[in-house]
């Protein structure tokens, strides 16, 4: 194993990948990072769970597009995405506001 030393919306973390695979990881990495700093660069999203949270839903949409034609975000645009992610986010801030006031 290879472990690499990363760093994603400025949080250091020492990843493990296989001998070979070293670039895919990076590259992974470096897209990830790309999309939680602009989420968080935005500024309407506060808290680095949920700026994790809308990244993963993103790139699950992305993947999902991509991965199957028929599958349920096939016919959909990137803006009716975008305004299902924005639908999405305004679900979890109702659910998680009133546990923030907890704190």
């Amino acid at each position: 194993m290879i472990h690499l030393d990363v760093t994603i919306m400025g949080q250091a973390y020492r990843l493990a990948c296989k001998k070979g695979e070293e670039r895919a990881l990076q590259e992974a990495v470096n897209y990830l990072n790309s999309k939680v700093n602009a989420i968080r660069d935005a500024g309407k999203i506060k808290g680095n769970d949920r700026i994790a949270v809308m990244a993963a839903l993103g790139i699950a949409a992305e993947l999902l597009a991509m991965k199957s034609p028929q599958g349920p975000l096939s016919d959909l645009t990137m803006s009716e995405i975008m305004k299902q992610m924005s639908s999405m986010h305004a679900t979890l801030d109702k659910a998680l506001t009133p546990q923030e006031n907890l704190f």
